[in-house]
């Protein structure tokens, strides 16, 4: 790929504006050089305005996303790309979130641009465990682990039942529940279906990656191993 098409795929212009930036010495190798057009150089020695560019594409993102943002732009509300950099809503491809929270959720919610790593992610076949913390408007019976666990469990309006889901209760009204699919809505679903409501949501994991000391409204790069690790669940 062309160095102009690249960074303009990466936001930071069209075409036409990238070129006159590279004619301003914007853009620069890692020693200062200036670059030309069509110059072959690797993604992580090109600089911009003096520092490293945004990361190259096949990127996966981790947001500790805050309650109150949305992932469609079909939903209101504050979308959770106003989260990242301006620059990133430009990049194409597009950076897609991988599988949704609403806006009533918190937590750790991905990012990629890479469509094959989604595609294995949110598909049914994938493995990868999501665990959530559950506030409930009532007790939490015990017998709800059984019922989650026995994959027996046939939500509202659905055919099929769910994938055996695990329960550990860990307050009078708060649990951790594991689970190895992503349908609609489907822990809200599965406690109204026992009669209970949840108050409060937070998608704490997804397989081994947690949000760790990532502050909310926050984002940071996977690393490889991170990236990798979840593909070896699928």
């Amino acid at each position: 790929m062309k160095l102009v098409r690249h960074l303009a795929n990466l936001g930071y212009g069209s075409r036409k504006e990238v070129q006159k930036l590279l004619r301003l010495g914007v853009f620069s190798d890692a020693e200062g050089g200036l670059l030309a057009d069509d110059a072959a150089i690797a993604h992580y020695n090109i600089r911009y305005k003096g520092r490293p560019l945004d990361p190259d594409f096949g990127v996966v993102l981790l947001l500790n996303k805050p309650v109150g943002y949305v992932c469609s732009l079909k939903d209101r509300g504050h979308l959770v790309y106003e989260l990242l950099p301006p620059r990133f809503a430009l990049r194409k491809p597009v950076l897609s979130t991988i599988g949704r929270l609403d806006s009533d959720t918190s937590g750790l919610l991905l990012f990629t641009d890479d469509g094959d790593y989604l595609h294995k992610i949110i598909s049914p076949k994938n493995h990868v465990a999501k665990i959530y913390e559950v506030t409930c408007a009532r007790p939490i019976d015990p017998h709800y682990a059984g019922i989650f666990a026995s994959g027996t469990l046939v939500l509202d309006s659905e055919k099929d039942a769910l994938k055996p889901a695990f329960l550990e209760v860990t307050g009078e009204k708060t649990a951790r529940l594991t689970l190895y699919e992503g349908r609609y809505h489907q822990v809200r679903r599965m406690f109204a279906a026992v009669g209970n409501h949840v108050e409060g949501l937070h998608r704490a994991q997804m397989g081994e990656l947690t949000l760790g000391d990532l502050p909310l409204g926050k984002w940071r790069r996977l690393k490889p191993a991170e990236r990798d690790g979840l593909l070896k669940m699928t």
